[in-house]
């Protein structure tokens, strides 16, 4: 593998902001991710805090036992349990076969960056990745895209469910599982790995029986060796640990709530668009309601949820104390939770990550906490050989396929070859012809003015033939230059099918042609964390 790294702005204007280290974003955060003097700093902060590093870790390991409790995963809880320790965090939801690549691009973010500030600080530094096993939006995770007829077309997993449930609560039907996956394999080409990707898979599969479980079982397969932790965030254990937090963020949701809408508001007065969404009275906070998820709101003194049914404070406080596995964080609790729960050394973020923890700068003075350096995930594309020839022999840059894509450069093609003597001679013959239309009607309503429909039923098929004779003219052009045209489409799917590479692209392909040892490889390469693009030549 070699690298290469380019600038591509970020689409959040907040985010590309903040990665170029703009002053009007950097008062909304409590450190700057790009100067080793935070983490240092961020260290010592963390060192004068208490976390229940011991009952943190042992459901930890108890989530991770059934299937990737490795050696190296043994070191990391031992380091989680050192009161000097700190981590590095970030998540994602549960998306079926790892989800779209920047899910694994997050993931080597979290282990590079540990690793490189373990070495820079001298203390145990802890790579943790949270699932965000709550999350009950199945839309957003039950398919991926894969090459089909030259372009990105999506699979979605066939099986419906009528809940809104969350993906930990979801339990796949194994039959119907397996064969989506071997519909998807059918779409990539038969190579020496496989077979070998399938039959892991299949006991992937038989494993696991949630949407989150079967993520799981994936992400440590790849990771667990790299001793990356693996937290389930809907984990009743989890839940029982965090019921403290949970019952100030229901006696302060107000507050809470106050503090978001303020600091939303300087941003807005800069220009931004508040990224976060909330209601009239937002409780920040769901609520599990016979098997289905539901966000609560406050209204008239109460706590009313989506469903309809209404809360007192002392309800809620009464529920978590028989139920806290019922509660769970929205956008803005989880980060706080997260702040509560872990030595924190830093967030690994996306770019709409950055702009919502923005806003959230007045809910962590609320509650006297530091937000942690928020730093920029890796942004990677994948560039095969086939393509960075394509792109070589079309003369465009990789930085202008990734950045922007192909089209303009294919259009450019087209222009070039196509015979603008004949388009231009129809375009004559057609001006002349609406010129002696309109003679014709003129005439035709001074002698009857029942002529003028069948006048003009003539005119618009003559139009329309002329326009036949337009597009087919265009056909036989792309027919004629397919194999130049083939190039510049698939230079487009796999460099920005319809967005970035790793927004659309899962990571089964890449295993497919590279073999297992592709994600190693990946997280072998250098990195800096500072908002860089990298291109990765494989």
């Amino acid at each position: 593998m070699e690298q290469e790294r380019i600038s591509v702005p970020a689409l959040n204007p907040f985010a590309n902001e903040y990665i170029n280290g703009s002053p009007r974003t950097e008062v909304f955060f409590d450190y700057n991710p790009f100067l080793q003097q935070s983490f240092e700093q961020r260290a010592e902060e963390v060192r004068t805090r208490i976390f229940k590093r011991e009952e943190l870790a042992d459901v930890i390991q108890n989530y991770m036992s059934p299937h990737h409790l490795t050696e190296e995963v043994e070191q990391s809880l031992q380091k989680l349990k050192n009161p000097l320790s700190v981590a590095v965090i970030g998540g994602q939801q549960a998306g079926l076969l790892t989800g779209p690549l920047y899910s694994i691009h997050k993931i080597i973010s979290i282990l590079h960056l540990a690793k490189e500030q373990e070495e820079k600080l001298g203390i145990p530094v802890v790579p943790i990745f949270w699932i965000a096993g709550e999350d009950h939006d199945l839309l957003e995770i039950n398919h991926v895209f894969v090459e089909k007829n030259e372009r990105m077309q999506k699979m979605g997993y066939p099986e419906r469910f009528i809940k809104k449930q969350p993906a930990s609560s979801t339990v796949y039907d194994k039959k119907v599982m397996w064969e989506w996956i071997t519909s998807v394999f059918a779409c990539l080409k038969e190579t020496q790995y496989t077979n070998q990707l399938l039959d892991d898979l299949k006991a992937a599969v038989k494993e696991s029986d949630t949407f989150t479980e079967f993520f799981a079982y994936l992400t440590g397969s790849f990771f667990a060796r790299h001793g990356l932790l693996l937290v389930d965030a809907a984990d009743p254990a989890l839940r029982k640990l965090e019921s403290s937090f949970f019952k100030r963020l229901i006696l302060e949701s107000e507050p809470l709530a106050e503090a978001v809408k303020n600091t939303q508001e300087k941003i807005e007065k800069m220009g931004f668009t508040p990224a976060i969404e909330t209601g009239v009275q937002p409780a920040n906070l769901f609520l599990i309601e016979k098997g289905e998820r539901y966000l609560l709101e406050r209204e008239n003194g109460l706590f009313v949820s989506k469903s309809g049914r209404k809360y007192t404070e002392a309800d809620l406080l009464q529920l978590l104390e028989e139920s806290p596995e019922s509660f769970s964080n929205n956008v803005v609790t989880r980060p706080l939770m997260q702040e509560w729960l872990f030595p924190t050394l830093s967030f690994i973020a996306g770019p709409g990550e950055i702009a919502y923890w923005a806003e959230l700068k007045g809910a962590f003075e609320h509650f006297e906490m530091n937000m942690p350096p928020v730093v920029p995930r890796l942004n990677i594309t994948i560039v095969d050989r086939g393509t960075a020839s394509t792109l070589l022999e079309t003369g465009i840059s990789v930085e202008t396929a990734v950045q922007s894509g192909v089209g303009q450069e294919k259009n450019a093609y087209i222009e070039s070859v196509r015979d603008h003597h004949l388009h231009d001679l129809v375009e004559q013959t057609k001006q002349q012809l609406l010129a002696g239309y309109k003679k014709i009607e003129v005439r035709a309503e001074e002698l009857h003015k029942g002529l003028m429909p069948i006048v003009e039923k003539n005119k618009a098929y003559h139009e329309r033939q002329i326009d036949i004779l337009l597009q087919k003219s265009e056909a036989v052009l792309k027919q004629t230059h397919e194999a130049a045209l083939r190039r510049f489409n698939l230079a487009e799917m796999r460099l920005r099918p319809d967005g970035l590479q790793e927004r659309v692209w899962n990571l089964y392909p890449f295993l497919n042609s590279y073999g297992p040892s592709f994600v190693d490889e990946l997280l072998g390469q250098s990195y800096k964390h500072d908002g860089s693009h990298y291109v990765i030549y494989i």
